[in-house]
């Protein structure tokens, strides 16, 4: 059950059954692999209820006597789609849905008198990697304008640069369908069962979504945890403003880009702040209905999103603390559980999607969440039909 509950959550059932088939030499249909992996992610959906109701009762044990000296939580959103349930065989009213996704982290990292690090990584800095970034990144699923401006291509250095910043120690995973507010809870529920609110410097890492900071206010606020805008969604958000600025001249626009970045990086918000304000009145305000490649909405779109986030982009302080600057663990996160549950085949029933997301964070979590899961006592029943798990012939 196990290997095959783990091995459904990786990859298509179809392909789990013909994996478990040739190396587990058991023969399990993909229709039985998913009522089972249904199943028993619907089963640990339970038991992330009763922690989050009995943390709403202030009843929640802390399951690490001792807190970390550093956390840190980043959340982020995926998308899948899913169909119409009751509506026979075949594709019904399909829709993209959002998955919820947080990292909870505990970190080892120095607090430093001065900024550690007072220069941006050298991958900031080479619009190769500049543009594989952005392009990644940025949530407007289009090439940003000025898509190269190339002043001349570097190499990245052979040499891995020495990691200056936090370490990652243990990672833990909450995803779910559910709507924010529910997010919020379980969430809030993780990270006191990790004692992660508890930790002397701790940050909440994440891009400029409203209702991230919502959340953020709601439930880490009172507890502490130091908002911190994602460097690297800032970074596809200047890259973009600078291609729309001077479309014409890429040396320019990277220029451009180079100077917004810097100021970014060490803090200086006024000055990038004043910058666009500049940028966008010498574009004028982009008119009703303009698209998104709209080189007046882009630059507006940007202003805008340092104008709400300004309070949160202390970069240096943030890296004298030992705090990380980027989202980068839940973004890698959001990849892996994507591998499983995003493709342009793949329509799940609302029910299914949450129990497989269940059992794919309880893998991608570190601390032995799916170990403890399996060691509970389950409900009583048959788990598989007569003949339903069999040697493969």
């Amino acid at each position: 059950m196990q290997k095959a509950v783990r091995q459904a959550a990786r990859v298509s059932f179809r392909e789990a059954s013909e994996d478990l088939r040739e190396l587990a030499e058991v023969s399990i249909s993909p229709t039985h692999l998913q009522r089972l992996s249904h199943r028993v992610g619907r089963e640990w959906g339970q038991i992330r209820d009763q922690q989050v109701q009995a943390y709403r009762e202030r009843s929640l044990p802390r399951d690490y006597a001792e807190a970390p000296r550093a956390a840190a939580v980043m959340i982020d959103g995926g998308r899948l789609q899913t169909r119409a349930g009751e509506s026979g065989r075949g594709v019904h009213e399909p829709s993209w849905q959002e998955t919820k996704v947080a990292c909870c982290l505990s970190l080892s990292s120095k607090v430093h008198t001065r900024d550690p690090q007072p220069e941006p990584p050298a991958k900031f800095l080479d619009p190769p990697q500049v543009t594989r970034l952005a392009l990644e990144l940025k949530s407007r699923g289009r090439l940003p304008v000025g898509r190269t401006p190339s002043p001349g291509r570097r190499k990245p250095p052979r040499r891995k640069a020495k990691r200056r910043g936090p370490r990652q120690r243990v990672r833990t995973v909450v995803a779910t369908m559910a709507n924010a507010e529910t997010f919020g809870w379980q969430m809030a529920a993780e990270v006191h069962r990790r004692g992660l609110d508890r930790a002397p410097r701790k940050a909440c890492v994440c891009d400029g979504q409203k209702y991230n900071w919502t959340l953020f206010e709601m439930h880490l606020l009172p507890s502490g945890f130091i908002p911190i805008l994602d460097f690297l969604h800032l970074l596809a958000y200047l890259h973009d403003a600078a291609g729309a600025c001077k479309p014409e001249d890429r040396r320019a626009a990277w220029k451009q880009y180079e100077t917004w970045l810097r100021w970014a990086w060490a803090g200086e918000v006024q000055r990038l702040r004043a910058s666009l304000r500049q940028a966008a009145r010498a574009l004028g305000p982009p008119p009703a209905g303009a698209g998104e490649d709209d080189p007046r909405r882009i630059v507006a779109d940007t202003l805008n999103y340092v104008e709400h986030n300004r309070q949160r982009m202390n970069y240096p302080q943030y890296r004298k603390w030992g705090l990380p600057i980027s989202s980068a663990a839940v973004e890698s996160t959001i990849k892996q559980i994507n591998r499983r549950m995003k493709g342009s085949e793949k329509f799940w029933l609302q029910g299914g999607a949450e129990a497989l997301l269940q059992i794919r964070a309880a893998y991608l979590s570190q601390d032995g969440r799916a170990e403890r899961y399996w060691a509970r006592p389950r409900p009583h029943g048959r788990a598989a039909g007569t003949g339903r798990l069999r040697p493969a012939a």
